[in-house]
């Protein structure tokens, strides 16, 4: 008898399998009007293309073979739209946020690494993000941007004087990711929780910053895996979850795992040190990291002063701590090397730049409004963070069915038919390629590939304009926009001006010995090229500036 069940649940399992694969052959969906690259395998489609680490000109050809709006094909035959229309942008990020969410796979992920943060969290019909946001809005505001900058300055004067020591005897090739990671992490540990994380401390190995740069090269390792994620929720309680990755023979889980479990052990800390103090009174909360002005400080004090309604929970504030290191660490690392590198391959408008934050810091350091006035330091910055956004590209989910209108139209695969508007099923995956949208050359002009920093000390082109693009940054959807738009854009501004004002000053950097290549994987980083290393690795060479 057992073994009938077997065979009936194999057949079962074999059959669905097969329709899922097989159905997009004999039944047509509404994207199967739409042009697209064939499926490279039957059972997962493009996703090794899409998701693969090495994907840049696979992405690049899509838009250039295919258009701004396409079709691709996903795993078990699944059909996903792909897109970097201006308008539909619009619609999916702004005007129909609620409709296209984040995926089940992201959020159950999010949920399970980090708990009930801003990243775990829907909209319109569970209201834990929009209340989340409202409360944490006014943190990020540019008053309070203002009063990190004070905090920011030590933490850039701890990560320079780290690197004249390596160099002062001489020029040294120096890992500058290694080093741009730990100072990214104590920027957010005191201006984000009045908290350091010792990262910067050359004599000691920061346990925590070597955990939370591999998170995410662990994570792209794995991404097959992770679209099976939703199903946890179908097998029990958190616990439950726990114990199957307890269990799971897999080397990288439980390195996933052990980082996961030091970032909640750390948020613990930090949450229980910030509750005491505040506990204790003004003294005890000016007596931290930051005199009290850090986010986390601002956010409790504003916690407690608010309406029953709108206060969160514990556990909502607690999963906020390691959802800030996650987003802000390695997006921040990542465009602050890639504007090192970019500036090494680019070593007149390094000089350029060094000459503008020089003449800037004679007096020593700047304001905020100096600071993030500096023109070329701001074209740079745009310009590196338009071609090379952290996260390159990011997927939605519809939850009802809704038509998306175009603002390019497309020609069907069949080359008869103009498509303006695209009716969409519930449940539709989504794919929106930041990186393409950005370099766009209907939107930004025939050199939009190219890295041009003085494209942003002129006006842009009209059509910049024209396209409305949805973003919260200088027109671009690196941050995206609505709802979900990066609440911290103006705190990565903030720490990527000012590491590159006080580097600038002090260094020049130069082309180290081994070449570099960058990965897609969900967040753009360096690694040698030609190694299986994963490790993100960007070593330079770095010299005292000769005054």
């Amino acid at each position: 008898m057992s073994l009938q069940i077997v065979l009936a649940c194999l057949i079962t399992c074999i059959s669905y399998i097969s329709w899922r694969v097989l159905r997009p052959l004999v039944v047509k969906t509404p994207l199967s009007i739409l042009p697209g690259p064939p499926r490279q395998s039957l059972f997962s489609g493009n996703f090794s293309q899409i998701f693969n680490r090495n994907g840049w000109k696979f992405h690049l050809d899509l838009v250039k073979k295919y258009g701004t709006t396409i079709r691709i094909h996903h795993f078990l035959g699944d059909e996903r739209l792909y897109t970097i229309d201006p308008l539909a942008l619009h619609h999916i990020f702004v005007k129909h946020q609620y409709t296209y969410e984040e995926t089940p796979m992201f959020l159950t992920m999010m949920q399970l690494q980090f708990g009930t943060g801003l990243l775990s969290t829907l909209g319109e019909h569970c209201d834990h993000h929009k209340k989340q946001r409202k409360m944490l809005n006014p943190v990020f505001s540019l008053k309070h941007m203002r009063g990190l900058l004070p905090i920011f300055y030590p933490v850039s004067h701890q990560l320079r004087d780290v690197l004249v020591r390596k160099v002062k005897n001489g020029e040294e090739e120096i890992n500058v990711m290694a080093w741009m990671s730990r100072a990214a992490l104590e920027y957010i540990g005191q201006g984000g929780f009045g908290y350091t994380f010792d990262a910067l401390n050359e004599n000691s190995r920061s346990e925590y910053s070597e955990a939370v740069k591999m998170l995410v090269p662990l994570g792209s390792t794995m991404f097959a895996v992770r679209n099976f994620l939703p199903l946890a929720k179908l097998i029990g309680t958190p616990k439950i979850w726990r114990k199957i990755v307890e269990w799971t023979p897999v080397q990288r889980v439980q390195q996933a795992r052990s980082i996961i479990d030091l970032m909640h052990e750390t948020s613990l800390e930090i949450y229980s040190m910030k509750l005491k103090a505040l506990e204790q009174g003004d003294e005890a909360v000016v007596e931290q990291i930051g005199n009290g002005n850090d986010i986390m400080s601002i956010l409790l004090r504003a916690n407690a002063e608010a309406s029953e309604e709108d206060r969160l929970p514990d556990h909502e504030i607690l999963g906020q701590i390691s959802t800030f290191v996650f987003a802000g660490h390695d997006t921040t690392t990542s465009a602050l090397s890639r504007t090192l590198h970019q500036l090494v391959l680019h070593p007149d408008v390094q000089e350029k730049l060094r000459q503008e934050v020089t003449e800037a810091r004679k007096d020593g350091d700047i304001g905020y409004d100096v600071l993030m006035g500096l023109p070329f330091l701001d074209a740079v910055c745009r310009e590196t963070l338009r071609l090379f956004p952290p996260v390159p590209t990011v997927q939605r989910v519809t939850r009802q069915d809704i038509t998306l209108p175009l603002l390019f139209p497309v020609k069907s695969a069949d080359g008869k038919t103009e498509i303006k508007e695209i009716p969409l099923k519930k449940n539709t995956g989504v794919v929106v390629s930041l990186m393409n949208v950005n370099r766009c050359k209907a939107i930004w002009g025939e050199d939009a590939e190219q890295w041009k920093p003085e494209r942003w000390l002129k006006p842009l082109p009209e059509t910049v304009a024209s396209a409305h693009l949805p973003g919260v940054y200088a027109s671009m959807m690196t941050f995206i926009g609505g709802g979900r738009a990066c609440i911290g854009f103006k705190f990565a501004e903030m720490e990527l001006k000012l590491a590159l004002s006080i580097l600038l000053e002090t260094f020049v950097f130069s082309p180290g010995s081994k070449e570099i290549d960058w990965m897609m994987a969900g967040l753009q980083s360096p690694v040698i090229k030609g190694s299986d290393d994963i490790t993100p690795q960007l070593p330079l060479k770095l010299s005292l500036v000769k005054h």
